[in-house]
């Protein structure tokens, strides 16, 4: 699934919508001492109360927010396993009787918590549902309608979210007319903050990926790798800032640890170049990898100098022990237009976009090392406009 894909579907997720239709959903309440079940209900989702299907929703729309190989992450299975998740979510998505669906969404709750133990209770809840996609945009001035025409795309969802304990406080009671404290003892559910998730199956190019799941991670770039690996039973991922760590460690072993922001400033320039192409030839294309050889033209492009093919190939072979391991473009650049570069010094921190990052330079001036930022317009400090200083050698 692309960000398209993900965006589409988790806009669906609102009330009184005729493009998503969720049937059934099924909670199962974990606790924490021994990660038994301690209780599980099954409703069709229209008998709940509206108020509740309105949290729910939050929630759902929560586990598919976030962008991908940071927050959401699309998994492959891994070709053989034990008791294969792939296998109990195809079964669960087939089957037409409740208690079917209920019994495959049941393993799966026994697998995530088989040798786990969390520090609150959980609730793990599944919905299961239909999603249906226009086959084409629509338009005003068509006599048939969008809805007409439409993919359908039935989906399990899961969402795992833990229990909080409400907070003693002080009440005013207003028929005894009196100050006392309040006693709930009931659980909490955070639904506004899912712990995890995943979507099955995965969408593509508005057809069904049964070979792939979206794993949702309750954390920027921390996804729950036991999560993945045997619960989901799927292949090992690597998320955008390990992505961008592998890429440096490959620059550093081809130039050196040193590089003047020119060069920088064109790798980044040169990769976001490549996105940009990308997204131009085919809107619903992935974000473009790059392998050895890709690297070796950026390198070059940009600036850099006395390496080789097999250099650049031993670097890939050195740091992620596979030569032919391609990197998401997405992943090594920083948001390209936007202040997302912070360079730290201990007199000042300053952000500055990719794009811009031509216009600062490390010199020696008078014998000191200094920072220098290339402006077109004058320079305001509290309210005041700078006046400019020669440069004494």
């Amino acid at each position: 699934m692309n960000k398209k894909d993900i965006a589409n579907i988790r806009k669906q997720f609102k009330l009184d919508n005729d493009l998503l239709k969720i049937t059934h959903i099924f909670n199962v309440y974990i606790r924490k001492e021994s990660s038994d079940i301690y209780h599980q209900e099954s409703n069709p989702f229209s008998m709940l109360d509206r108020e509740q299907q309105e949290l729910f929703m939050i929630n759902f729309k929560k586990v598919l927010t976030g962008a991908l190989d940071i927050k959401l992450f699309e998994v492959k299975f891994q070709e053989q396993a034990e008791d294969h998740s792939r296998f109990i979510l195809h079964e669960g998505l087939q089957a037409e009787d409740v208690d079917d669906w209920k019994e495959q969404m049941l393993l799966i709750v026994e697998k995530m918590f088989k040798d786990v133990q969390y520090e609150k209770d959980m609730v793990v809840t599944f919905i299961r549902g239909e999603y249906f996609k226009p086959t084409k945009r629509n338009s005003e001035e068509a006599e048939v309608s969008d809805r007409d025409e439409v993919y359908t795309h039935p989906f399990i969802l899961c969402s795992i979210n833990q229990t909080e304990q409400p907070k003693r406080s002080l009440v005013f009671d207003y028929i005894e007319k009196e100050f006392k404290s309040s006693v709930v003892v009931d659980s909490v559910i955070n639904l506004r903050t899912p712990v995890g998730g995943f979507l099955y199956p995965c969408f593509t190019d508005n057809a069904a990926d049964v070979n792939r799941v979206l794993y949702s991670s309750g954390k920027a770039n921390q996804p729950n790798y036991h999560f993945i690996e045997n619960v989901l039973n799927g292949e090992e991922i690597m998320t955008a800032s390990e992505d961008k760590a592998v890429f440096e460690e490959i620059v550093k072993q081809i130039v050196g640890d040193q590089v003047d922001t020119h060069t920088l400033a064109n790798v980044y320039e040169e990769i976001n170049r490549m996105m940009d192409k990308d997204e131009d030839e085919e809107e619903e294309e992935d974000t473009p990898t790059l392998d050895y050889k890709d690297v070796e033209r950026v390198l070059k492009v940009s600036g850099v100098e006395d390496f080789d093919t097999d250099k650049v190939e031993m670097a890939f072979k050195t740091v992620i022990d596979d030569e032919k391991y391609e990197l998401k473009a997405s992943s090594i650049v920083p948001k390209y237009t936007s202040k997302s570069i912070k360079i730290s010094t201990k007199v000042a921190n300053i952000s500055i976009s990719p794009k811009d990052l031509r216009y600062v330079r490390q010199v020696h001036f008078n014998g000191k090392r200094c920072l220098l930022i290339e402006v077109d317009e004058d320079t305001e400090i509290e309210g005041f406009t700078l006046i400019e200083e020669a440069l004494l050698s």
